[in-house]
């Protein structure tokens, strides 16, 4: 299926439209409210796997299907350095390299 150029750009702006009421949403419904004791205690668990799916599904996304690739090396690198504490810079340049050299030996 091929999209024209008004079909994107009407995309795009559904897609906006729906972003920005579904972030009003909460405040809106909650207002000045305090949330219930049980309800904040799931939402201070809830970014940590959040988080983790969203890495892990952009780091070993390929198209339509889980792959292994350069990416998922130099995420795995630079996480390996961080954990034996070293300096993030140095941990992001290393992924970096490995990443590019992967890549370009491919």
């Amino acid at each position: 299926m091929t999209l024209g150029t008004t079909e994107v750009w009407l995309l795009i702006l559904g897609l906006a439209v729906t972003t920005a009421l579904v972030k009003a949403a909460g405040p809106v419904l909650v207002g000045g409210r305090e949330l219930p004791r049980p309800f904040m205690r799931v939402l201070s668990f809830a970014a940590a796997p959040l988080l983790t799916a969203l890495v892990v599904t952009s780091v070993l996304a390929d198209g339509r299907r889980l792959a292994v690739g350069a990416d998922t090396v130099g995420v795995l690198l630079g996480t390996v350095l961080l954990l034996l504490r070293v300096p993030l810079m140095v941990a992001a340049a290393a992924a970096v390299v490995v990443t590019a050299t992967l890549r370009a030996l491919t």
